[in-house]
């Protein structure tokens, strides 16, 4: 995996107010975008990580914005790396996503694009907790190695889009997954990627991750 380190699109350092406090975020706009996705992960990740950095870029290229976010501070990742418990906070996580989609609906580089969610983890639940809060903005979520099922309740009222992609080799996942699939009375469907573990390491799997993300998000988002 390599992240193109020569982008045409200029990348703006964010900072949104949310929840009580200020999250930092890389913001990249390209000419005639045709929609904006929100990356929200799960503690552990960040927006600097290469992963979704990796897929941010495809999509830039496909004129899609992004914005790569942390939903957590500085001082709360540390703390959440030694306790555990802000991570799986799914209220706290999707209440500060609410917040960034109304930041993003007025801010004058992004307002008026439709909005899509890509999370990753406890990120794809703090989705679905935004979106169904937001969702006449939020038109589109793709979940990746997510854990869709700690959204309890809120799963079955669920009317964006959404697409799980998961590994065939991430097995704990996989049969949670299964079984939000059964539950979802919204436009749904699950990609298998095979011989993929849950971070997507292997040759080519996370590409074949970025392929099928940003099939949904331009059928969805333009």
């Amino acid at each position: 995996m390599q992240v193109n380190s020569n982008l045409k699109n200029r990348m703006d350092a964010v900072w949104i107010p949310a929840g009580g406090v200020t999250l930092r975020g890389d913001l990249c706009v390209p000419p005639h975008a045709s929609g904006i996705v929100v990356f929200a992960h799960g503690s552990g990740s960040s927006r600097l990580s290469p992963r979704n950095q990796y897929v941010a870029r495809e999509l830039e290229e496909a004129n899609v914005a992004t914005l790569l976010l942390d939903l957590m501070t500085e001082d709360e990742e540390r703390d959440d790396m030694d306790t555990g418990h802000l991570r799986f906070d799914i209220a706290m996580l999707g209440d500060r996503l609410v917040d960034v989609i109304d930041w993003l609906t007025v801010d004058e580089r992004t307002s008026g694009l439709n909005i899509g969610l890509f999370g990753a983890s406890t990120g794809a639940a703090a989705a679905i907790h935004a979106a169904n809060r937001r969702s006449k903005w939020v038109r589109a979520i793709v979940s990746r190695g997510g854990r869709p099922d700690l959204a309890g309740l809120e799963v079955s009222e669920l009317t964006t889009p959404i697409l799980l992609v998961v590994g065939m080799d991430d097995r704990d996942v996989l049969k949670l997954n299964k079984k939000v699939m059964n539950v979802l009375t919204c436009p749904k469907q699950m990609t298998l990627i095979e011989n993929a573990t849950h971070l997507f390491e292997e040759p080519g799997a996370l590409t074949q991750v970025t392929e099928a993300a940003k099939s949904w998000f331009l059928h969805h988002l333009t």
